[in-house]
């Protein structure tokens, strides 16, 4: 492949910002006759990122350049490494005013890359990348490697790298970047089976080899932060080379919500440390979190206060008073064992489940310590600081989840985030000033390989991404891992997939989740192998080399979710045959018990990839749940079998769905007109929900709303063909109580001229694995209703009224006496 091809297809702008190509197609010198340049006392992660471009070069173009760390005139092209600290060359090019460095300079991991015409001399060229700190030059680096060919993911996911004969820098490139979430990170979290099981074999374990890869991977996404493995696990204690490797890759340290001063929780269980009591055990408590202090010199956040052993919550009787206290005593230990002021040690403060509410009860802890928000384990933020707050010094963050272990169900087996979801709630973290650090739950990373790309990219700079533009995002990541031919298809099958399984967690489908009456389950599994037939051809089309990777990162995940949901549909078939004794019935149960063999064949399929690299990383169950928690082995689903001779008829022939009967359906962004004032908007999420697109009232920031008169609306015409009562069910993505008012987030609702009525959308909020909660995010959905009186037969206008931000309107179903029931509501109408 020509290095003009390699060009097309790494010149996209970057998500993350970089507005420039570093690469062009021949331009100031070829990388194969450079040096890299390092100072010889740059930090140790200059120095690994130095080694890593120089194989990144290797890999593309099969040629090794060499590392130095003198500048000589025999050296006519240099790719310069540093930092503007400790690079005596970068010193003189600035001494010079051959650059200029005000850009980056005291900027939190600020880059700047930029092209020297003569910088020295004997050099005719140099390709400076230089960091205001170690991170900043190493994300320079790294972007040189995105833009040759090589995917973060290369290792990771086994995506190829397009070798080129020769690579060209640009002789005009001048360009700075720099992150604007400060702390951007992954957890890695309910490890076990899968990742457990893989990091045993390949490994040994969670030790300093398996985490120099994954630290390689955060930082080739531009993270910095990680969470480690916590299930029997523990960083520090389990191999002493972590806390080096976490250094040699310049990544922060921090421990889950609910292990205070950088200690395990496990490790409590190993030193035998007796109750988990601060009341009763206070001694042992401070000497276990000091001992942690003291053996956590590394760059870290270190997370203050108490949850219950084990990840339990504090007993009911816990006072505040307690917990402030105990967060004093352990900042005594922070200053104790640093002898620096506590309030020079980053630290967070979780507001986890019901620390939450401690806070809310009014629990405070010291202005530097930054305030972890926390989503509700289904990728809800329940709650986010109100603009007229005071600052604080610590900032706040947020604690996200891709994968969750707990009630209402477990889900870990498969990507289920969908990225418009993902974006419309971190756009409200960002927009509310949540900006110092976002973390994820990404549970055994391998099957949420592009949710993190996109939570990495959109935390370095959220304003570059806006909701219309992810599917653009989308077809540039494909183009990314298998090239430009097919990245567009590729984009959609993406999308679709991560929309089809967010409608329901595969470990909470059975056979009665969607309606087969209706046609509803015949749809959805339609829809699944649609995906796979066009995935399936796609990977037909590519060159093997891109196959490992396409199965991984596509064909996989699709052709076992589509496997699943014909599995429970069929199920659904075997049971009505069966009642009414039709003889499909003994060839649905057989369809099961196939389809349910079919799905470990599935499994061992990824474990075969690439000659067992990824083994036991697909081993997480998924089929025969109970309850919350995961069964220990799968169990086939329930079938009945007929005797041949009990038979007395057959299935009926089914017959196409049918728009709604007795209803009118539609979808929120078809609207007939949308009223804007006050510089409030209305904003088409594209892709967002269960079924179709849906809208929201922009800025997230604007203030709460009177319905009424001009006030922000929505209109949608229709025609009825009587009179008489209507209920208008409206489909709204689970947004939770945001702000914690006792009255929720609100909205209105009004039929032509009528008085809008005012509704809560989540007043019931208790984000507990109890109650409506409980459903709302097993169905990923809100339905509110309103009742109204249409007084004639014909055309009338329905109107949705803005009252507060953050509500996002998916769909309004008008029923007016015997609608059908079904999972996702009914298709939309035709227009009338």
């Amino acid at each position: 492949m020509k290095a003009t091809l390699l060009v097309s297809l790494f010149i996209l702008l970057s998500s993350s910002g970089w507005a420039q190509r570093i690469l062009v197609d021949k331009s100031a010198f070829a990388v194969t006759k450079a040096v890299i340049y390092i100072d010889s006392h740059e930090p140790e992660l200059v120095k690994t990122a130095a080694t890593l471009l120089q194989q990144d070069i290797e890999q593309v173009t099969g040629k090794k350049i060499p590392i130095v760390t003198a500048i000589s005139s025999n050296y006519k092209n240099v790719i310069a490494i540093g930092t503007l600290q400790q690079s005596s060359f970068i010193k003189q090019l600035a001494s010079q005013r051959k650059i200029n460095t005000s850009a980056i300079d005291k900027k939190w991991e600020a880059s700047l890359v930029q092209t020297i015409t003569n910088p020295a001399p004997g050099i005719t060229h140099t390709l400076l990348i230089a960091g205001n700190d170690r991170r900043g030059a190493a994300y320079g680096v790294f972007e040189l490697s995105k833009q040759m060919g090589i995917s973060p993911w290369h290792w990771w996911a086994d995506v190829p790298v397009v070798h080129q004969k020769e690579l060209f820098i640009n002789e005009k490139i001048n360009l700075t970047d720099a992150p604007n979430v400060k702390y951007r990170g992954l957890f890695i979290n309910d490890e076990a089976p899968a990742l457990s099981g893989w990091t045993k074999e390949k490994f040994g374990g969670f030790n300093h080899l398996f985490y120099e890869k994954f630290f390689e991977l955060v930082l080739r996404l531009k993270g910095n932060y990680i969470w480690p493995a916590m299930w029997g696990n523990a960083f520090y204690a389990d191999d002493s080379l972590n806390i080096k490797a976490a250094d040699k890759y310049g990544i922060v340290i921090g421990t889950s919500h609910h292990e205070p001063l950088m200690r395990a929780h496990d490790e409590w269980r190993r030193v035998g440390g007796g109750p988990w009591n601060y009341e009763t055990n206070k001694e042992k408590l401070q000497q276990f979190w000091r001992d942690g202090i003291k053996r956590a010199t590394n760059e870290k956040i270190v997370s203050v206060g108490m949850r219950g052993d084990g990840d339990a919550p504090m007993s009911r009787e816990t006072a505040t008073a307690l917990l402030e206290q105990i967060v004093t005593d352990q900042r005594a230990i922070i200053n104790e064992v640093t002898g620096k002021p506590a309030t020079e040690t980053p630290q967070l403060w979780a507001l986890y489940k019901e620390v939450q509410d401690y806070y809310d009860k009014g629990m405070r802890v010291p202005d530097d310590v930054t305030l972890l928000l926390s989503d509700d384990n289904w990728g809800n933020l329940r709650k986010l600081p109100r603009l007229d707050e005071k600052p604080r010094k610590g900032g706040y963050g947020i604690y996200y989840h891709f994968d969750y272990v707990g009630g209402p169900r477990n889900y870990k087996w498969l990507n289920t985030n969908p990225l418009p979801r993902i974006w419309e709630q971190m756009h409200l973290a960002w927009e509310y000033n949540v900006r110092d650090i976002w973390i994820v739950n990404v549970g055994d990373i391998k099957p949420m390989e592009f949710p993190i790309s996109f939570f990495l990219d959109y935390a370095w700079n959220p304003k570059k991404i806006d909701a219309d533009q992810l599917t653009a995002y989308t077809e540039h990541w494909a183009a990314d891992q298998f090239g430009k031919s097919h990245a567009n298809d590729i984009a959609r099958l993406l999308a679709n997939y991560g929309k089809y399984n967010a409608r329901r967690k595969p470990e909470l489908l059975d056979a009665n989740t969607y309606s087969l009456a209706s046609g509803e389950w015949k749809t959805v599994v339609d829809a699944y192998k649609e995906l796979l037939i066009k995935a399936e051809s796609i990977n037909n089309e590519l060159t093997e080399m891109y196959k490992d990777a396409y199965f991984q990162l596509v064909l996989h995940p699709i052709k076992a979710c589509s496997n699943l949901n014909e599995m429970y549909y069929t199920v659904a078939l075997n049971k009505q045959a069966y009642v009414n004794k039709w003889k499909e019935t003994n060839q649905y149960a057989d369809k099961v018990n196939e389809l349910y063999v079919k799905d470990s064949l599935i499994t061992l399929a990824y474990h075969r990839l690439n000659k067992g690299k990824w083994n036991h990383l697909m081993s997480q169950t998924h089929i025969g749940y109970t309850y919350w928690q995961q069964p220990n082995q799968q169990k086939i689903p329930t079938v009945q079998y007929l005797s041949p001779d009990s038979a007395v008829g057959s299935r009926p022939k089914t017959t196409p769905v049918q728009p709604a009967k007795h209803g009118i359906s539609i979808d929120a962004d078809h609207y007939t007109k949308a009223v804007t004032t006050g510089g409030i908007s209305w904003k088409v999420l594209p892709d967002h929900g269960r079924t179709g697109s849906a809208i929201t009232p922009f800025p997230v920031t604007a203030s709460e709303q009177k319905p009424g008169g001009n006030a922000p609306h929505l209109e949608y015409e229709i025609v009825t063909d009587k009179a008489g009562e209507c209920s208008i069910n409206a489909y709204f993505s689970p947004t939770l109580n945001l702000f914690r008012d006792e009255n929720g987030l609100q909205y209105a609702m009004s039929v032509d001229d009528e008085i809008p009525q005012l509704l809560s959308l989540n007043k019931e909020d208790k984000t507990s694995d109890k109650g409506i909660w409980n459903k709302w995010v097993s169905e990923n959905i809100i339905i509110k209703s309103t009742t109204h009186k249409i007084a004639t037969a014909g055309k009338h206008t329905v109107k949705f009224w803005m009252v507060n931000p953050g509500v996002v309107l998916q769909k309004l179903v008008l029923d007016f006496g015997g609608l059908e029931q079904s999972y996702l509501g009914p298709e939309e109408t035709v227009k009338q």
